[in-house]
């Protein structure tokens, strides 16, 4: 949000978990399972899948068929060349995902800078897929990547994504994906290019002699076990057939064995068999915890209200009861995936009553421990919109940071079904901020309108604002009354905001601005200054750089210059060190930027610059709409200094519907009108990418993309026939008449993200 972006996290760092959280190595499910005594090897299925060209290798069945096993006994015939993510919840968010997948191929051959800015400027959406390629394809030799478990991948941000990458794959490298569900990539476009390796539940199930490994290697006698229906009643299930194995080993005569071969089955055996072997203790313990992703002692203790669950659960790995350790220290645990399901499903029969409060606990131990991203969801089980509220207004802004924008968007989803939640309007402001920064300026207003609609809430948030402050902070930014409401509306603001705020920086720019657009640029350059300080106290680098860019502007209004080109290379240097070219906050840089090399003569430097600041004009919409303008303004100016009429009436033609929009935005207005005359003065035109629209714009990363025009329009929220109509105007401008001759031409010109 506005003032509250700091520095993207480093390819190095895992994805926020409880395991992340207290081991500063990759942890376990960046490696394979190690191989266990008595694990049948798919000697058949390994050779096949090595034998395999395909780019993409899919294994697709219900647990127990041992995908995550075969393809651990696959990769180890590889060799050392495989990035392997297990992918969990906290992954079903591109920008998530893509920064688990680098730091898995950074493991096994470091990754240059080019990767890590793509994916802290993108949030990881489709359009740096082809990019990120291309950032990988020359660590070189080939690689595997495997996703296990991508049944935790839901979002139709990182399927869209997934669905690109698997059909742009590196020559000779293999994407392996293992899953519950259907995958989401394009099969069926896969198979008729013979491009994809299918392996689901028939060719997964154990044949005769495999099944007889497996009952040998339990102790079972094999020949007698597998001598009735044994096989044809599990269908060659794997996890049916050891769990077969595990009951005949405890006792269970073979002739009286009995199976349905279907997950009911299982459950009567987890009952008679595994959990009849634990004490009433365990087995309420095992039950009550079976609300939680991930087991600790202590997390345990406090959801099920006992003592010593740390040696509970050690004693139960010890035991092979189908908890599984996930680090060297044993600190924290999982369930096997069926014995959580069906302790789950229990505990749903037996006391549904309970399970909110377990929930609840286990929230409450997560924030008690530092941990509010992992107890968001609990909150969210035990319907606790209260604590939810408060957990997202202060994860919102270093989760929005590492680039997570999917993530926010759905806790702020979640949250507005509950708008009797304490503070929500506040969340809601926020909200509208958040919209705004994506360039989605009707939902920006839609998010105001609730805030502002609410009766005002007394008391403070968790940084120590009142609600009238955050209301205050988000009009102040939304300058619906113009320069005069914004600078009165900042300061309202600042006396509601805590000591600790990291909006104070944003609201020193916004009044600064406000002298800037009265043309009191005395005043307007000390503000500026102290919102600098304020920033870079905070750490928050991309408002930093936006703030130079302002001085820059202030600087060229004195006609100083060397002062002003020194103020534009700081903050273009900020934004290309810190890979913040995506940023909404890095528009202004790369126009005052483009502006300043125009004016130094410099014209190839002008022109690059002016592309990058106009990949960004899409994000430019009325609902911020001061940098907004001030952006278009120098890119206008930009473009003018190298003679591009149609660029500059291209900026300049948004900028008049943003103010439209915002007409009360100080001398902005007559500036704007001035430049349109001088663009009327250039005799010379020739149309080209500088004309595009942002709505032109918004498709050109979407064009080297599989996403037919039926599916931009879908991701766009437009129509088919809107896509097609947008697609001619870009495809004449750019001298083009093929998506294909688009995408290279816009690769040409250093259009691509």
């Amino acid at each position: 949000m506005p003032g509250g972006v700091k520095d993207p996290p480093r390819l190095s760092a895992d994805p926020p978990s409880a395991e992340t959280s207290l081991s500063p190595t990759l942890g376990p499910r960046f490696r394979p399972p190690a191989a266990r005594a008595g694990i049948v090897t798919r000697t058949a299925l390994i050779e096949r899948l090595t034998a395999s060209d395909s780019p993409v290798i899919a294994l697709v069945a219900p647990p127990g068929y041992g995908k995550t096993t075969l393809l651990a006994q696959w990769v180890r015939r590889l060799g050392p060349r495989v990035a392997w993510v297990s992918c969990e919840k906290t992954d079903d968010d591109p920008a998530a995902l893509w920064t688990a997948v680098a730091t898995a191929i950074d493991a096994v051959a470091p990754l240059g800078p080019a990767a890590s800015r793509l994916l802290a400027a993108s949030g990881g959406s489709i359009g740096i897929v082809p990019a990120f390629v291309a950032a990988i394809e020359p660590i070189g030799p080939p690689m595997t990547i495997v996703l296990d478990h991508l049944e935790h991948v839901s979002s139709a941000e990182s399927h869209a994504a997934l669905a690109e990458f698997a059909m742009r794959v590196p020559p000779d490298w293999q994407l392996a994906l293992a899953s519950r569900e259907p995958l989401p990539v394009p099969t069926a476009r896969l198979r008729s290019q013979g491009r994809i390796l299918e392996l689901g539940s028939s060719e997964l199930a154990m044949s005769e002699a495999e099944a007889q490994a497996l009952m040998a290697g339990a102790g079972v006698d094999a020949q007698a076990a597998l001598s009735g229906r044994l096989l044809q009643q599990t269908e060659g299930w794997p996890v049916g057939l050891y769990l077969a194995a595990r009951a005949m080993k405890e006792g269970t005569p073979i002739g009286d064995f009995a199976f349905g071969g279907d997950d009911r089955w299982v459950g009567e055996y987890l009952r008679s068999e595994l959990l009849s072997r634990v004490t009433a203790d365990e087995a309420r313990l095992l039950l009550r915890a079976s609300v939680l992703d991930r087991l600790s002692g202590p997390l345990c203790d406090a959801i099920a209200d006992v003592s010593g669950s740390s040696r509970v659960l050690e004693d139960l790995v010890g035991r092979n009861m189908l908890v599984v350790p996930l680090d060297r220290h044993r600190e924290w645990y999982r369930y096997h995936h069926l014995l959580r399901e069906h302790l789950q499903a229990e505990l749903r029969v037996l006391s549904p009553d309970d399970i909110p409060e377990l929930h609840s606990r286990a929230a409450a131990w997560y924030v008690a421990n530092g941990m509010p991203e992992e107890a968001v969801e609990h909150a969210q089980a035990a319907a606790d919109a209260d604590l939810v509220a408060v957990l997202i207004l202060e994860l919102m802004s270093p989760v929005w940071a590492s680039g997570r924008v999917e993530t926010v968007l759905r806790w702020m989803q979640w949250l507005e079904g509950h708008p009797s939640a304490s503070h929500y309007s506040a969340v809601m402001a926020h909200g509208s901020l958040i919209h705004a920064l994506l360039g989605r300026a009707a939902e920006s207003e839609r998010w105001a309108e609730v805030a502002e609609r609410l009766p005002s809430e007394a008391g403070q948030l968790p940084d120590g604002s009142s609600v009238a402050g955050t209301l205050d902070y988000m009009r102040a930014n939304l300058a619906r009354d113009g320069v005069p409401g914004m600078r009165r509306e900042a300061r309202a603001a600042w006396d509601g905001l805590g000591p600790a705020s990291p909006y104070r920086a944003t609201l020193a720019h916004i009044e600064g601005v406000s002298y800037l657009l009265e043309r009191d640029l005395d005043r307007a350059d000390a503000v500026m200054a102290h919102a600098s300080d304020l920033a870079a106290a905070q750490g928050n680098m991309p408002f930093v750089s936006l703030i130079l860019a302002e001085r820059c502007v202030v600087a060229t209004e004195r006609n100083d210059w060397p002062v002003a080109d020194s103020f534009s290379q700081r903050a273009l240097r900020m934004v290309e060190d810190g890979g913040l070219d995506g940023y909404w906050t890095s528009a202004l840089v790369f126009a005052t930027a483009a502006r300043s090399a125009a004016h130094g003569g410099d014209m190839p430097a002008a022109r690059r610059l002016s592309r990058r600041a106009a990949q960004l004009r899409p994000l430019l919409t009325y609902a911020l709409p001061v940098v907004a303008v001030q952006t278009l303004v120098e890119l206008a100016r930009a473009y003018l200094g190298f003679a591009d009429q149609d660029g500059a009436a291209a900026a300049l033609d948004q900028a008049t519907r943003i103010l439209h929009e915002r007409p009360d935005l100080g001398t902005l207005p007559r500036t704007v009108a001035s430049l349109q005359a001088r663009v009327g003065e250039i005799r010379e035109t020739t149309i080209g990418a500088s004309s595009l629209t942002a709505a032109e714009l918004r498709l050109v990363p979407l064009l080297p993309t599989h996403l037919s025009m039926r599916e931009i329009g879908e991701r766009l929220h437009i129509s088919r026939n809107t896509v097609k109509s947008e697609l001619i105007s870009l495809y004449r401008k750019l001298g083009v008449s093929s998506r294909s001759e688009a995408v290279t031409r816009t690769s040409d010109l250093g259009l691509r993200i």
